[in-house]
């Protein structure tokens, strides 16, 4: 066998390493097992949900420059990176309210189901940048391996340590034949051969197939407020928050997957569009991809010619 697949449980969801022929990370075997592990490890450093863990440790730190891992100092830059490209969208600086509304814990598996979450859901309205905009209070040295922030400021990883790991991963198997790395949503793929991939988007309301695309080398990443979704007394909630106002966002958008050249560009700017709402979410898929609306229909937006 020239290919090696290998799905586990990874950030809260499953998560997938393909690849096709030997390369520098040795047989596919070799490098499936070698990224499994990397990714597992990561995982541990960036879960919220354990005091042990690098992100714990840097947001109950009191002082206001912490010295930080490399790859920590990669997810602040991400991450300062991801809320300046989406005008504040994409706000890491969001796990207190994202808790408040009950969002406590890695058991938080099961699913509301969406019908009766939209039907229950406020009035639609597009999401906006939180206006006290603190994550223009982060800060990173990445030569120093120092962060900067006011103490009290407490970032999450959410999908953009999803989308860096993807890619991070994705450096180091771009000359094997082909790889995918699937970080439970935000997918890498590329490869020495050029073989184009293809990748099913499908429904949040019963998982048909809506569209494929093909990619042979970049990004599709996936938001949707149907993965984690919860009663928040007796009001539907989700882990997608509107930054401007610090609840669960309803948009009328309910998916957007989004095309990219890498994994992470394509995490900020599916996020952006989903918290866009229907008007906006088009505008943001500069690559293409495809918006899920909250009355079933939806929309593919071509890649540029």
């Amino acid at each position: 066998m020239t290919a090696v697949a290998n799905t586990f449980t990874c950030f809260g969801g499953n998560c997938t390493v393909f690849v096709d022929g030997a390369g520098p990370a040795g047989t596919p075997e070799e490098a499936v097992s070698a990224a499994t592990d990397q990714l597992l490890r990561w995982h541990a450093e960036f879960t919220r949900f354990k005091a042990e863990s690098e992100l714990s440790a840097l947001n109950r730190d009191a002082r206001e420059r912490v010295p930080v891992s490399p790859i920590m100092a990669r997810f602040i830059a991400a991450a300062i990176d991801s809320a300046s490209l989406t005008g504040g969208l994409v706000d890491a600086t969001l796990l207190d309210q994202i808790e408040e509304v009950g969002y406590k814990s890695d058991r938080l598996r099961a699913s509301l189901a969406l019908p009766l979450a939209l039907a229950l859901a406020p009035p639609r309205q597009p999401g906006g940048p939180a206006p006290d905009e603190r994550w223009r209070q982060l800060a990173v040295d990445r030569d120093a391996g120092e962060v900067t922030r006011p103490p009290g400021l407490h970032v999450d990883g959410g999908g953009i340590v999803k989308g860096l790991f993807a890619d991070l991963i994705g450096e180091t198997l771009g000359e094997h034949d082909g790889y995918a790395v699937d970080c439970e949503g935000d997918l890498r793929v590329g490869g020495a051969a050029g073989v184009a991939r293809s990748v099913e988007v499908t429904a949040p309301f019963d998982g048909s197939v809506l569209h494929e695309l093909a990619v042979a080398d970049g990004g599709i990443a996936t938001s949707s407020i149907t993965k984690r979704s919860w009663l928040d007394r007796g009001r539907p909630a989700h882990h997608l928050l509107d930054p401007a106002t610090g609840r669960p966002a309803y948009t009328g958008v309910v998916q957007v997957t989004a095309l990219a050249p890498t994994a992470l560009e394509g995490e900020a700017l599916a996020k952006a569009a989903l918290l866009s709402g229907p008007d906006g979410a088009a505008g943001w898929l500069r690559h293409g991809g495809v918006v899920v609306f909250d009355d079933l229909s939806h929309a593919v937006i071509a890649p540029p010619a």
